[in-house]
């Protein structure tokens, strides 16, 4: 991997900024969004750790593009670059991806929130694992304890996709309403709002290996929406 990883050196500063994002200030009630069958992340078992954003059975051109065209308007520029990604990745399906992804970011933020370097070590590159673990120790070493609650998903859109190096990657803008409150070592709230949702804005890359014969995708840098 040798994209976007600038992750690493800002999450220990940033912790829970830059996995979160940040709150605008705009709360809503709590709401169930989805409902699906993996509807304990944090908590799934071993088969669950790596998250499969896409599958890989064949397809004909004409049908890989008309997903593609259904998804992102012909001749914009996204549409291009999704193309790009069903020319190297004939099964690739943009809406299957996103599934795939909300599902992947909600496994990431709670296993964050709870420390579990397992689950994230399936769903991460080697960088951004290290970040994210280097924030928990922080965290672990400071005596502190973060609580988050998972809302759901308002928004998640694919704002960008390309081939490099042998890698798909895939660009993905998120909008979630999350509950994240931090107590220090006596318990004394330090940071977040224990009651009240805020809305998070998270831009999120994720990569994949060309070359591979494995279907799984894996998270290589995050950025918070300013």
């Amino acid at each position: 991997m040798t994209l976007f990883f600038l992750v690493a050196a800002v999450l220990i500063f940033l912790q829970l900024r830059s996995v979160l994002g940040r709150r605008t200030g705009n709360e809503k009630p709590p709401v169930d969004p989805f409902a699906r069958s993996t509807s304990n992340p944090a908590g799934s078992t071993e088969e669950d750790k790596v998250v499969t954003l896409a599958k890989r059975d064949d397809a004909e051109p004409e049908n890989r593009y008309a997903a593609i065209d259904a998804f992102a308007a012909p001749e914009t520029a996204l549409n291009t670059q999704l193309r790009q990604i069903a020319d190297v990745d004939p099964s690739f399906s943009p809406k299957e991806f996103l599934k795939g992804a909300r599902i992947a970011y909600e496994m990431i933020v709670m296993a964050f929130a709870a420390g579990d370097r397992k689950t994230l070590k399936g769903l991460l590159s080697r960088d951004v694992f290290e970040g994210f673990d280097a924030a928990i120790t922080e965290r672990e070493r400071r005596g502190e304890l973060l609580k988050s609650t998972f809302v759901g998903i308002d928004r998640a859109d694919i704002v960008s996709a390309s081939v490099k190096d042998n890698e798909e990657l895939l660009t993905v803008k998120i909008i979630s309403q999350l509950i994240s409150a931090t107590y220090d070592k006596n318990g004394e709230l330090i940071d977040g709002d224990a009651e009240n949702v805020g809305e998070v804005n998270d831009i999120w890359t994720f990569a994949r290996d060309i070359r591979s014969r494995d279907p799984n995708w894996k998270l290589i840098a995050t950025e918070s929406e300013q």
